[in-house]
């Protein structure tokens, strides 16, 4: 960053996979920097959803300002685009009070629509024309989907894997509805912020006993309830925010297709899945990123790194 850029505004992302510890961090350091937090957890900000989203609590909310948590209903579907935007606006109204705000989410491409300023598509879903392209994936295969894509936007084609097929079903709706190639509507406009990325980290195994500690606890704490909940307000199991983790596997317990035990299973397996997706998009030899870990002492160093960042380091360092 040149000297110009020290001028910016601070913006602090804390990141990190799932049950690694970015609340309560997060938390310290509002405290101690007088800052507020910005969700970047795309399930946190659903109402009603709290046990098994791991949302912050009345008293974790109330030692830090939380922005952007509880904003739409679970039948809602809040998009990247409008998440930016959102986004957006609570900092600059964290920055507008002399605060510091700090981005604090697991949601990979959330935190990096953000920092980076990516340029979103605003097209809304169609949930049919995605089911007929599903329906196509599936009986012809995701190589016959992605060779569709390559037709129609080369560009694009070139940096989706064909087994992502939600990707490519998006890149699909875009072309079909503005017949633009969404490589044409993508790009980047760097924010007016200077960005401090602080990753959290653990040995994985480590990590993985976390989550599973985590899991249990969410039941005891009343996860099938809250489900239960859920399904009596009339929300359908198969709503993308239903989808998270631990909603569709306790959903198919109460569907009779599973027993508690074996749920619970499932849910700490893909919770590791969920946690190796996690570091594909914070890397660990990402050099944005400053990382952490919280399986040791690191407080005090991270302390110094954001101190040293905010009376006018570019990057921290």
């Amino acid at each position: 960053m040149s000297s110009f850029d020290t001028l910016y505004p601070p913006l602090i992302a804390v990141v990190g996979p799932t049950a690694v510890g970015k609340t309560a961090t997060a938390i310290r350091l509002c405290c101690a920097f007088e800052g507020e937090i910005i969700s970047a957890d795309s399930r946190q900000i659903c109402r009603g959803l709290d046990i098994g989203t791991a949302k912050p609590t009345p008293d974790e909310q109330e030692a830090a300002v939380h922005h952007l948590i509880d904003v739409v209903d679970p039948d809602q579907v809040l998009g990247l685009a409008e998440y930016q935007e959102m986004a957006y606006i609570a900092i600059n109204d964290v920055l507008s009070r002399g605060k510091v705000p700090f981005l604090v989410g697991g949601t990979g491409q959330w935190v990096r629509g953000v920092t980076e300023g990516w340029r979103v598509p605003r097209v809304p879903p169609d949930y049919r024309l995605r089911a007929e392209l599903e329906a196509e994936a599936a009986h012809a295969g995701p190589q016959a989907l992605h060779a569709r894509l390559a037709e129609v936007d080369p560009d694009a084609a070139a940096r989706l894997d064909y087994r992502n097929v939600r990707r490519v079903i998006r890149a699909l709706e875009v072309y079909s509805k503005t017949g633009i190639p969404i490589s044409q509507h993508q790009g980047a406009q760097p924010p007016p912020y200077r960005i401090l990325q602080v990753g959290l980290t653990m040995p994985r195994e480590l990590l993985y006993a976390r989550a599973d500690v985590r899991v249990d606890r969410m039941v005891d704490r009343g996860l099938v309830a809250e489900v239960e909940t859920l399904v009596d307000q009339g929300y359908d199991l198969n709503l993308p925010a239903m989808s998270g983790l631990g909603y569709r596997q306790v959903g198919a317990y109460l569907a009779g297709e599973l027993d508690l035990e074996e749920a619970i299973h499932l849910i700490k397996k893909e919770t590791h899945r969920f946690i190796r997706q996690q570091y594909n998009w914070f890397r660990l030899d990402d050099p944005e990123i400053h990382w952490f870990d919280t399986n040791g002492e690191f407080l005090a160093a991270l302390y110094k790194l954001v101190d040293r960042f905010l009376v006018g380091g570019a990057s921290g360092d």
